[in-house]
């Protein structure tokens, strides 16, 4: 996708919100622009040489509108920016195939050359009932201290351990994903793929015991290997609970 960038210089990004559009728009523009990444904005520009009939084009994105985190570093304190050239269609794809995504990050990378990363892997699915899931769960604790959660886009989701001497997995099937994770299966991603997340199964066991009421929604989303974030509903209260993968 990029053409060039200042090396060492690091950047990720965390999406609450984006606009499919934005990056179509500029797609039409520009076949090709420069991103300007400072603190506080992002800028896509585009300069042509005016004495040649050449357009301009200067788009700017406030990341506080668009961004739940922003990290970035450039060159040197009175050079807070970083420059990257990249193919505008290209973005506009890779962010098209996040349209459904609850969370999206972007990432600068340095692979053989400077690029940017975008990584959208998420899978939603409905919890069994609770109760069931931790008298499972106070077992599993007996046997090892770490717990893998698997999930897909079947509704079926698996709680799994393994040891040295052996592996236990208990499934669930037909647990049904929420409308914006089954509308993902239809976009190139095959359903039955499991996403899954190593976690320590203490503190999985802490969240179900405190559950003391069966909720009306209850919702897990795995990024894999990376965290797992449980989304909990009863009338008018909700509580969400985040469990990071075990590294």
């Amino acid at each position: 996708m990029p053409h060039w960038a200042p090396v060492n210089l690091p950047a990720a990004f965390l999406l609450h919100s984006i606009t499919p559009g934005v990056s179509n728009m500029i797609a039409k523009l520009a076949k090709t622009c420069t991103l300007r990444i400072s603190p506080d904005k992002l800028n896509f520009i585009l300069s042509d040489k005016v004495a040649n009939g050449g357009v301009s084009m200067w788009c700017e994105l406030e990341q506080e509108n668009f961004f739940s985190e922003f990290q970035m570093e450039g060159v040197s304190a009175e050079n807070n920016e970083i420059y990257l050239e990249l193919t505008s269609e290209n973005l506009s794809r890779a962010l098209k195939t996040a349209q459904n995504a609850r969370a999206l990050k972007i990432k600068l990378t340095n692979k053989h050359f400077p690029c940017l990363t975008v990584s959208i892997e998420l899978v939603s699915i409905y919890l069994p009932v609770l109760k069931t899931m931790k008298s499972i769960v106070e077992k599993m604790k007996n046997i090892s201290n770490h717990l893998i959660i698997e999930a897909n886009l079947n509704g079926e989701l698996n709680l799994k351990i393994e040891t040295e001497l052996v592996c236990v997995t208990t499934h669930f099937k037909d647990l049904g994903n929420p409308p914006s994770a089954s509308e993902d299966a239809s976009q190139d991603r095959n359903p039955e793929q499991m996403a899954e997340v190593r976690i320590d199964i203490r503190r999985l066991l802490q969240f179900l015991a405190g559950q003391q009421v069966n909720p009306t929604k209850a919702v897990c989303n795995i990024v894999s290997n990376k965290i797992v974030h449980f989304y909990l509903l009863h009338e008018d209260v909700s509580l969400q609970y985040f469990i990071p993968a075990f590294s």
